[in-house]
């Protein structure tokens, strides 16, 4: 195995263990959260605690992922273009990772609404679980602004890897097609959050661009470059 198929692997094995982000992003919510009904909802979290924190532990871990996979990255693609390699790594880890770690204090904060700890008497429990009804909506609204570095790093990932030349250009497209989707679904939900749906499931198999790149990656690693033919002797 070459050097750069080996840093191609490992960038997607790094990836790989972003695949439990759902977990807080769309499991938990399913199987908690009760739209407009915070008593339920704050019910369903005092009595899955294991689960909510568990979720928090995730979103802390993906947070620390983004940081060594957008290294690992950089370290791949750092030849094709140290400049965009750099805007790869900003982007995509030290935007999103300070979002991730602020937006699991709306979480935690949650938390202890649910519980209802005794420092909290002074609030009624009705009030505590609006509160906490409060805080789990402010996690969703940083979930959208993170979005916008979610899509915002595919741009140059994307271009990346078009130009590289040891990975499919058509993956670099998809990666770069990526990015206006997940831009698409930020402006909707703080513009036209009643139409998010409908651009989420219009958007969704371009959503797959990532998947693609990270089995690539994992499964056929990278291609090396061919030299350019050596010039012919006098």
């Amino acid at each position: 195995m070459t050097t750069l198929s080996r840093n191609a692997r490992v960038a997607g094995l790094l990836y790989l263990t972003l695949v439990i982000a759902p977990l807080r992003l769309i499991y938990i919510p399913s199987k908690l959260f009760v739209t407009g009904n915070a008593a339920a909802t704050a019910g369903n979290i005092a009595a899955h605690q294991t689960l909510f924190r568990l979720g928090i532990l995730t979103d802390l871990f993906t947070a620390v992922m983004c940081i060594f996979l957008t290294l690992a990255l950089y370290r791949l693609f750092k030849g094709v273009d140290q400049g965009l390699a750099v805007a790869m790594v900003i982007l995509g880890s030290l935007m999103v990772t300070p979002i991730y770690f602020l937006n699991t204090l709306n979480d935690a904060a949650a938390l202890l609404l649910a519980r209802g700890a005794d420092f909290l008497a002074v609030f009624d429990k009705p009030q505590r679980e609006a509160l906490a009804m409060l805080f789990l909506r402010l996690h969703s609204h940083g979930v959208v602004v993170n979005e916008v570095f979610w899509g915002l790093w595919l741009f140059p990932f994307g271009l990346l890897v078009y130009k590289s030349r040891f990975l499919p250009r058509f993956l670099g497209v998809w990666l770069m097609l990526n990015c206006f989707a997940y831009l698409a679904q930020s402006v909707t939900g703080i513009m036209w959050p009643q139409y998010l749906d409908a651009v989420a499931n219009y958007a969704l198999p371009v959503m797959f661009g990532e998947l693609a790149i990270m089995l690539w990656l994992i499964i056929m690693g990278a291609k090396e470059r061919q030299p350019l033919a050596a010039a012919a002797p006098a």
